[in-house]
């Protein structure tokens, strides 16, 4: 199993609405993360800077880098792009993060 994180960021004032919309995840689009070999998916929120980290495990033949041609996951980032800092296309501004240490 393959381990990633990356880091975007949320506008302020959104914490709320983004906490809410993700108690509510559409099956369908977890069902697509499912499909692409991602699992174990967490996001953890730092209040004080409004950075969202991501941390998710991926199969060994996982398709994650293809997630953005998915319709349903264009059309998650449509939904939330009035929260957090997006791309013309309306996919989240991350940056991908680089382990040093992991401990089993």
């Amino acid at each position: 199993m393959l381990r990633d994180a990356f880091r975007m960021k949320l506008k302020p004032g959104c914490i709320e609405e983004y906490r809410k919309r993700h108690d509510r995840i559409w099956p369908e689009l977890v069902k697509a993360h499912s499909d692409c070999g991602i699992c174990d998916y967490s996001i953890y929120l730092d209040e004080e800077t409004l950075t969202l980290f991501a941390f998710r495990r991926l199969t060994e033949k996982n398709t994650a880098d293809r997630m953005g041609e998915l319709d349903i996951v264009k059309k998650w980032w449509e939904y939330n792009r009035d929260l957090m800092e997006v791309n013309p296309d309306n996919s989240p501004v991350f940056t991908p993060l680089v382990e040093v240490f992991h401990m089993d």
